[in-house]
């Protein structure tokens, strides 16, 4: 009688769909606490360079602690660019991005309770945005819709090359949540005069709930084009940096294959 393998334990067992979801919802929750709280009650003081750093930290933090659970993408553009490279079943996608934006709500509300503990300091942060994403008049620095559009779109879809890289089987293990960080943190310098440096679209609703009808208004340009950047390197990075050798080389591994060449 041939040998019958063993049904897998409970260890071996993939995390179940409930798991990851909870892991996305709390990871997306630390991610918009520590980067709306820096910009709402850090920021004032010492300037946006905090805001950038502690999204990079946050998101360092929470890839270490719930990566290994969910993939920690705490991001519906990344969760989409992810699927779009084949990395993630699409069916999972929409759970997942159900998760970061209740997750981001959740976080952002925690953030205007706080606020309302000090006499005025909602209405004041209110009335500034409550560190929404804007262009035109809500831009830090003034830039148009047009230069939103072009940093959301291109530093989204490279965020998303730099985690499709760092988080390949032939990468180094265990440094893919530093240089996703430490990426988010460059990409925060750049940004953030510009539209308030979004590159997420649970983090831009999250904060928009809060900011009043203005934020609102523009809310969709930082669904739209974060998502329009993450597909465009989804979809292409297999293309451009995973593409098997030509003539007589040897890889040392298969590279549509992902095994051992032979």
């Amino acid at each position: 009688m041939a040998a019958t393998t063993p049904a897998p334990t409970a260890v071996d067992a993939p995390h179940s769909l409930t798991s990851r979801l909870i892991a996305e919802a709390v990871g997306t929750f630390f991610l918009v606490v520590a980067v709306l709280g820096t910009a709402l009650f850090s920021a004032p003081y010492i300037g946006f360079l905090a805001v950038a750093f502690a999204i990079g930290l946050v998101v360092l933090v929470g890839a270490y602690a719930f990566g290994p659970i969910s993939g920690g993408h705490f991001n519906p553009a990344v969760t989409l660019g992810v699927a779009a490279a084949g990395r993630l079943p699409w069916r999972d996608a929409l759970p997942y991005i159900a998760a970061q934006i209740v997750g981001g709500a959740v976080g952002s509300s925690l953030l205007a309770w706080i606020a309302s503990t000090k006499a005025g300091a909602f209405a004041k942060m209110h009335a500034a945005g409550f560190a929404s994403n804007g262009y035109g008049d809500l831009s830090p620095d003034k830039y148009s819709i047009v230069g939103a559009i072009i940093v959301e779109v291109i530093l989204t879809a490279l965020f998303v090359y730099v985690i499709l890289g760092v988080t390949h089987l032939r990468a180094a293990a265990g440094f893919a949540p530093i240089a996703i960080g430490f990426t988010l943190t460059v990409i925060h310098l750049i940004a953030i005069p510009v539209d308030n440096a979004s590159v997420n679209p649970a983090r831009s609703i999250a904060s928009a709930i809060w900011g009043g009808p203005d934020a609102l208004g523009q809310l969709w340009v930082f669904i739209v084009f974060p998502i329009v950047g993450a597909l465009i390197a989804g979809f292409t990075f297999r293309f451009l940096f995973d593409r098997k050798p030509s003539g007589d080389y040897l890889a040392p591994f298969d590279l549509a294959g992902d095994t051992p060449a032979s």
